[in-house]
C-alpha cells in the first residue's frame, strides 16, 4: 500500500537537506545511486535492516542503492575513512549486551553514515533514520506512507545516540504479524526471551496434571482441605519432589533452546488457589504474602542455574511482595495490574494504590521487574475504552519503579477500540516514556485517517473528559451499561455519532481512510446496540438497521472475536435478533412478583425481585441484568397474578468460564394453583461444558398440552465447586439467571 504524506515533519526534513551542503550525505542523486549499503552478511540483524533501507529509499527514488557483503566491518573501529567510500551507509552489529541492549547511534563522518547498534540496535537506527530523516510513516499491518517521489535523495548532518527505556516491549496487536511493523515499533514476542515460549502461566505446561496428578496429588494445591491437581491448580511449593522434577524438565527445555537463557516459571490463572497445606501456610504467613513461596521456590532454581533467568508471576494473589525473603539477581518478577480501573492513573484510585504499594515493594527488593499492564476490555473488547490519557503517567511509573520490561497487553485483534493508535503509542512509550504524547497523536491520526483525523481526536477528548465527570470506573471487564449515565449517555452518544459521520463526510471520496473511520466507529456502534437492549421504549427499526450495518462492517473488515472468549460478531447479531427484538411470543411471566426461599448472594438482591421476569434480557457481562447464586442452591415462587394455561416454562441461564460462572447440574419446576399445594412440572439437566466461549442456555421443561396454574416455583441445583480444570478449582461455582419465560 503506497500514499503519499507531505506533513510539517517533511518539510522540516526538506530544510535541513538544503541547509548545511557542505554535511549532506546524497544517497540518490537524478535517479543515479551515490551510496552503498555496506553490511555483514553474516549477521541476520544486519541484513534486515539492510533490507529494510534498502526497500524504502528504492520505493521513494526508484532507485536501487547497491548492497556490499563486507565481512571485515571493525565493530570497534568502524570510522576509518579508508574502509568506506563516500556517501557510505555502513551497519555495524555489535554483538549482545544486556545493559545497551537495543541501543543504537548514528553518526555522519567524512562524508559517510554509521549506524550501529547491540542487539536489535542497527535495525532501529535504520528505522530512526528512515521515519525521523526521511518521512515514512508507518501505523499499522502493512499500511504506511511515503513522502512524494523523489530522483534526488540526501540526508542531513546526523549525530544522535539512542536507548530504550525497557529493554523488553511487547504488545497484543494483530499488526505484529507484519514483520515490517513489529521493527518499526520496536517490538518482541514472548518467543525470542522465552525458552519453549514458555513466558506465563507455565506451572501446568511444566509439570501437566493430566501427567503427574494422578500419581501425585500431593504436588498440588491442597484446596479447602482436598488435594486437586488440575489444569488450573497450583504446585505444592514446599514439596521437595515437585521441586527437583521441575528442575530436572525446566533443565531438559534449555538444552532443546541452547540460545536463549530465560524461562517462566508461574502460577497457572486463577486467584486464590495456591497451596493450603501446613508447610505453605506456613511460609505464606512468616512472608505476609503468598509470594513468599515463589520467591523461596524460584531462588532455589537460580541456585541451581545461576546462569539462567527466571521469571515468576506477581499476580492476584501473589501480588504484594515478601516480607523477608529477598528474590536473587537473576530472577524476574512480573507483576500485573489486572484488578486495577483505568479512569484514572495508578496513584490516583484505591485499586491503583493498593498496585502502588505492590510495585513500591517490589523495587525495593528487586531491580529486574516486568510490568505486565491492561488497556483491553477481555469481555467487551469492541466497546469505547478511553484510557490514552493514563498510557504516559503509568509507564512513567513503571520506568521509576526498577521495571526492566514491559508487555501492554490491549488489542489482539482488528476492531478493539481505536486499536491501531493505541499501540502506536504504548510502543513509542515503552522506547521513551518522556515524548509528547499530543503531538505523536496528532502524528499519526493526521496520517492514518486524514482529514478525519482531527473529528476522532475530538471524539477522544470530548469522551475521555465525559468519563472523568462521570466518577465511574474503567474497567477491564466493562459494560458499555454500565456508563450509560456516564459517558455514554443518549446525550453523548448522539454528539460522537454526530463527529464520527463528520469524520465519514471529510474522507468519502478515499476509500481506505473511509473504511479505517468505519472500524474505528465499530466501538461505538456496539455501545448503542448494547444500551438500546436494555431500553424498554425503543425504536426497533433504528435497532434492527444499526445491527445490520454492524454485521456488515465487522463482516467486511475481519473482526474476529468481541470478547477474550472467541464469541463471532455474526453470532452476536444472530442473538441479538432472537434475545433482543420483537417476536411473536409474550411470557406469561413478564412483570410477574418473584418471592425468593433461597436467595441470590446479597450483591444481586437489588434487581433480583424484577430482572428475571421484565422481559429484558442480560447480556454476555455478568455485571448487569443477571441475577448470580454463588456455591449454592435457589429457589423462588413466580407469582403470575392469576391462574393462566400454559406449557412451556424456560430459565435464561449464562454460561462464562472466565468469570467462574458455569452451568448448575440442572432444576425442577413445580406449580401451584394456591401458593400451597405444588405438583411437578418437569426437570431440565446440564452436562458439564468446558468451551470458553459465552453463551446462553436455556432451562427448558416443555409439556405436550397446556396445564394452568398461578404460581411457578423454580428449583436450581448449583455443581458447588468449580472442577479441577477450572480457574477456580476447588472453590464455589457461580451460576447465573436471568428471565424465566412462561409460554
Amino acid at each position: 500500500m503506497k500514499q503519499y504524506l507531505l506533513n510539517s515533519l517533511l518539510a522540516t526534513v526538506v530544510c535541513l537537506f538544503t541547509l548545511h551542503v557542505d554535511a549532506q550525505i546524497t544517497l540518490v542523486k537524478k535517479g543515479s545511486p551515490k551510496a552503498r549499503i555496506v553490511f555483514d552478511l553474516k549477521d541476520s540483524t544486519s541484513v534486515k535492516a539492510a533490507s529494510l533501507l534498502s526497500v524504502f529509499v528504492s520505493e521513494i527514488t526508484g532507485t536501487q542503492l547497491p548492497l556490499v557483503v563486507n565481512g571485515k566491518v571493525n565493530k570497534t573501529d568502524y570510522k576509518k575513512p579508508s574502509a568506506y567510500r563516500k556517501n557510505d551507509i555502513v551497519l555495524i552489529n555489535k554483538g549482545s549486551d544486556r545493559d545497551l541492549e537495543d541501543s543504537f547511534t548514528i553518526e555522519t563522518k567524512d562524508g559517510r553514515v554509521f549506524i550501529s547498534g547491540y542487539d536489535k540496535g542497527v535495525i532501529y537506527g535504520v528505522v530512526t533514520l528512515l521515519d525521523s530523516y526521511i518521512g515514512v510513516r508507518y501505523y499499522t499491518y502493512k499500511t504506511y506512507d511515503l513522502p512524494p517521489h523523489t530522483k534526488t535523495l540526501v540526508l542531513p548532518n546526523i549525530n544522535i545516540h539512542d536507548k530504550p527505556a525497557f529493554r523488553y516491549r511487547q504488545t497484543q496487536s494483530y499488526a505484529t504479524k507484519d514483520e515490517i511493523f513489529k521493527m518499526w515499533y520496536r517490538l518482541e514476542e514472548p518467543v525470542e526471551e522465552f525458552a519453549g515460549n514458555l513466558w506465563v502461566h507455565t506451572f501446568n505446561r511444566i509439570l501437566p496434571a493430566a501427567v503427574y496428578g494422578e500419581k501425585h496429588p500431593e504436588w498440588y494445591s491442597l484446596i479447602n482441605g482436598k488435594r486437586q491437581p488440575g489444569t488450573h491448580s497450583q504446585w505444592c511449593l514446599t514439596n521437595e519432589e515437585v521441586f527437583e522434577t521441575a528442575a530436572e524438565k525446566i533443565d531438559s527445555i534449555f538444552k532443546s533452546n541452547p540460545s536463549i537463557n530465560m524461562i517462566s516459571v508461574s502460577q497457572n490463572d486463577g486467584n486464590n488457589t495456591q497451596c493450603q497445606c501446613e508447610n505453605c501456610q506456613k511460609v505464606d504467613s512468616i512472608e505476609g504474602s503468598a509470594s513468599g513461596n515463589l520467591v523461596r521456590f524460584m531462588n532455589k532454581l537460580a541456585k541451581r542455574f545461576p546462569d539462567k533467568q527466571f521469571s515468576t508471576l506477581a499476580y492476584l494473589y501473589s501480588m504484594q511482595p515478601p516480607r523477608i525473603t529477598r528474590p536473587l539477581p537473576n530472577i524476574n518478577i512480573m507483576l500485573c495490574d489486572i484488578d486495577c480501573k483505568r479512569e484514572v492513573p495508578l496513584t490516583d484510585n484505591a485499586s491503583g494504590q493498593y498496585f502502588m504499594k505492590a510495585i513500591e515493594g517490589w523495587s525495593k527488593i528487586s531491580d529486574n521487574i516486568f510490568v505486565w499492564d491492561y488497556g483491553i476490555n477481555f469481555d467487551n473488547v469492541v466497546s469505547p475504552f478511553p484510557n490514552f490519557h493514563i498510557l504516559q503517567p503509568n509507564m512513567k511509573i513503571f520506568k521509576n519503579h526498577n521495571a526492566k520490561m514491559v508487555f501492554e497487553q490491549i488489542n489482539s485483534s482488528i476492531g478493539t477500540d481505536l486499536s491501531e493508535l493505541r499501540t502506536a503509542l504504548c510502543a513509542k512509550l515503552m522506547w521513551n516514556p518522556d515524548l509528547n504524547v499530543d503531538s505523536l497523536t496528532n502524528v499519526f491520526l493526521q496520517g492514518y485517517y486524514g482529514k478525519a483525523g482531527h473529528y476522532i481526536k475530538e471524539y477522544i477528548k470530548t469522551i475521555t473528559d465525559a468519563l472523568s465527570v462521570s466518577n465511574i470506573p474503567l474497567w477491564i471487564y466493562d459494560s458499555p451499561i454500565t456508563h450509560k449515565d456516564g459517558m455514554l449517555s443518549s446525550k453523548l452518544r448522539r454528539r460522537y455519532n454526530e463527529l464520527f459521520d463528520k469524520a465519514e463526510d471529510a474522507v468519502t471520496n478515499d476509500i481506505e481512510k473511509l473504511q479505517r473511520v468505519h472500524i474505528a466507529r465499530l466501538p461505538l456502534m456496539y455501545a448503542d446496540l448494547e444500551i438500546s437492549r436494555t431500553e424498554q421504549n425503543r425504536d426497533y427499526n433504528s435497532v434492527l438497521e444499526l445491527l445490520n450495518r454492524f454485521e456488515e462492517w465487522t463482516d467486511k473488515y475481519g473482526v474476529p472475536t468481541l470478547n477474550e472468549r472467541k464469541n463471532k460478531p455474526k453470532d452476536y447479531c444472530r442473538l441479538y435478533r432472537e434475545r433482543y427484538l420483537p417476536t411473536n411470543k409474550t411470557s406469561k411471566a413478564l412483570g410477574a412478583n418473584v418471592i425468593y426461599t433461597q436467595e441470590p448472594s446479597q450483591t444481586y438482591m437489588k434487581i433480583a425481585d424484577k430482572a428475571i421476569t421484565d422481559g429484558l434480557y442480560g447480556g454476555t457481562t455478568y455485571v448487569e441484568s443477571w441475577v448470580g447464586w454463588e456455591g449454592k442452591d435457589a429457589e423462588f415462587v413466580i407469582d403470575l397474578g392469576s391462574e393462566k394455561s400454559f406449557n412451556t416454562i424456560e430459565t435464561d441461564f449464562l454460561h462464562q468460564l472466565g468469570a467462574w460462572i458455569l452451568l448448575p447440574k440442572g432444576g425442577r419446576y413445580t406449580i401451584s394453583s394456591d401458593g400451597k399445594n405444588y405438583t411437578d412440572f418437569g426437570a431440565f439437566s446440564f452436562e458439564e461444558d468446558r468451551d470458553i466461549s459465552v453463551k446462553f442456555v436455556p432451562g427448558k421443561v416443555e409439556k405436550t398440552s397446556n396445564v394452568k396454574a398461578r404460581y411457578i416455583k423454580v428449583f436450581i441445583e448449583t455443581i458447588g465447586t468449580c472442577p479441577n480444570w477450572h480457574y477456580g478449582v476447588g472453590y464455589p461455582a457461580w451460576f447465573f439467571i436471568d428471565e424465566v419465560n412462561v409460554y
